[in-house]
């Protein structure tokens, strides 16, 4: 399992805000980030390249 940090998250070209990132967690929209340390988040890499794909699917099927 691989980690990834919000700067991960730009690079993949998901470019939100922390304010955004954390309406969309909340929301049930975003993958949840792990705590892996004080004040530090990161996300599960194969949820977030899942979520990525979730979007991908919903273009294509309209």
């Amino acid at each position: 399992m691989c980690l990834i940090s919000a700067e991960g998250l730009k690079v993949k070209g998901i470019d939100f805000s922390k304010t955004q990132l954390w309406r969309l967690t909340k929301a049930g929209r975003f993958p949840r980030p792990v705590a892996i340390g004080f004040k530090r988040r990161a996300w599960v890499e194969a949820e977030v390249d899942a979520w990525i794909m979730e979007r991908i699917e919903e273009r294509d099927a309209h």
